[in-house]
């Protein structure tokens, strides 16, 4: 943002999920507000979800309750959020999404046309919607059998997530830079992950369907 050297308060909440099911999503939810020592606040924030196999089906209702929740304060923020997280979360090296985004949001204050508390109300109505949402992800996705190929394939995606995170997350960068905490920067990373060299998965298979779902620009609404 350009901004001179000043103190500033900084606080949040971040989760992150990585189910041991291959069949459950991974997600992460993060909300936050910045306040500088000269006065300036903004808030930040999202929810992103990131399965191992997608699910077109869950897919649409993931997007379908962010949106529900956008559309409460401003009817732009969805697609504006939406397309932010199909950009950040892009591993441009491999040139695929993380999974299929969800809605991102940073430097969002008085300039959005909404006050200091509507905002406020804004990013609590983001967090708020993150333990419905997905307890209704794992309750489908505990129907679905997996054996060895899945826990496979979930470790090769849980190697992505790694690459992600501590190549282009800012989150991270920002943490170390400011001598944060590591175990907490850290925590986001999953407890094993694999990788194997240039892995093709075969043609048709649940694996290749889903690699055809992981670019930006997907209308899940």
């Amino acid at each position: 943002m350009g901004l001179a050297a000043t103190d500033f308060f900084a606080t949040g909440v971040s989760i992150v999920l990585h189910p041991a099911s291959p069949m459950a999503p991974i997600i992460h939810m993060n909300v936050r507000y910045f306040e500088t020592g000269s006065g300036q606040w903004w808030f930040g924030g999202g929810i992103d979800l990131t399965p191992h196999y997608v699910v077109e089906e869950d897919a649409r209702f993931f997007h379908q309750q962010l949106k529900a929740t956008c559309d409460k304060f401003d009817l732009g923020f969805y697609p504006a959020f939406k397309a932010q997280a199909d950009d950040y979360f892009f591993l441009r090296h491999r040139q695929e999404t993380r999974g299929i985004g969800g809605i991102f949001f940073d430097y969002l204050d008085e300039k959005s046309g909404l006050s200091h508390d509507q905002l406020f109300e804004f990013a609590r109505a983001v967090g708020q919607t993150f333990a419905p949402t997905y307890v209704e992800l794992l309750q489908r996705s505990a129907q679905r059998p997996w054996g060895e190929q899945e826990q496979r394939w979930q470790m090769l995606r849980r190697g992505r997530y790694v690459e992600f995170n501590l190549v282009w997350d800012r989150g991270t960068r920002f943490g170390l830079e400011t001598n944060g905490r590591t175990e907490s920067i850290l925590m986001s990373l999953p407890p094993v992950a694999n990788w194997a060299y240039n892995f093709q998965p075969e043609p048709g298979s649940q694996e290749a369907n889903t690699l055809q779902w992981l670019k930006k620009g997907i209308d899940w609404v």
